[in-house]
């Protein structure tokens, strides 16, 4: 099974998303990565220092939407409060791709507190996820 994580920019919700999956996931069957609608702003060292204070590394080139990652993913999971599920309609509608909308909001500033509050909010949801998915 391929998860696919999404946010805005990838550099943050869906970034640290994948990285709590690949942490907690047991099961060699479950893929994930993650990828941003508006890739290419740089992981900033507070979200890198939040990553490292929950024991996760969140590095890495910040990667956009392509087709082929679509039609790789089985799950598509929108981590971000502000990309809409309807822009996947096409993808549910055609390909048959289960869209989940967890609408994480992100941080504004360099809060690392706040970054580790959303980050230990994601991994419950991821918690939950893998016991459904299983």
């Amino acid at each position: 099974m391929n998860i696919l994580f999404v946010c805005k920019w990838n550099r943050f919700r869906s970034k640290v998303a994948e990285a709590i999956f690949n942490k907690l996931n047991n099961n060699p069957k479950f893929h994930s990565q993650s990828r941003g609608l508006f890739p290419g702003v740089a992981v900033s060292e507070d979200i890198i220092q939040a990553g490292k204070n929950i024991g996760i590394d969140i590095t890495g080139e910040q990667q956009g939407i392509t087709h082929s990652i679509l039609m790789w993913s089985d799950y598509i999971i929108l981590v971000a409060n502000d990309v809409p599920k309807s822009i996947f309609n096409d993808v549910i509608k055609n390909d048959g791709k289960k869209v989940l909308h967890w609408k994480i909001k992100d941080i504004v500033g360099t809060d690392v507190e706040k970054r580790e509050k959303i980050m230990l909010q994601l991994q419950e949801k991821i918690k939950k996820f893998l016991e459904e998915i299983k």
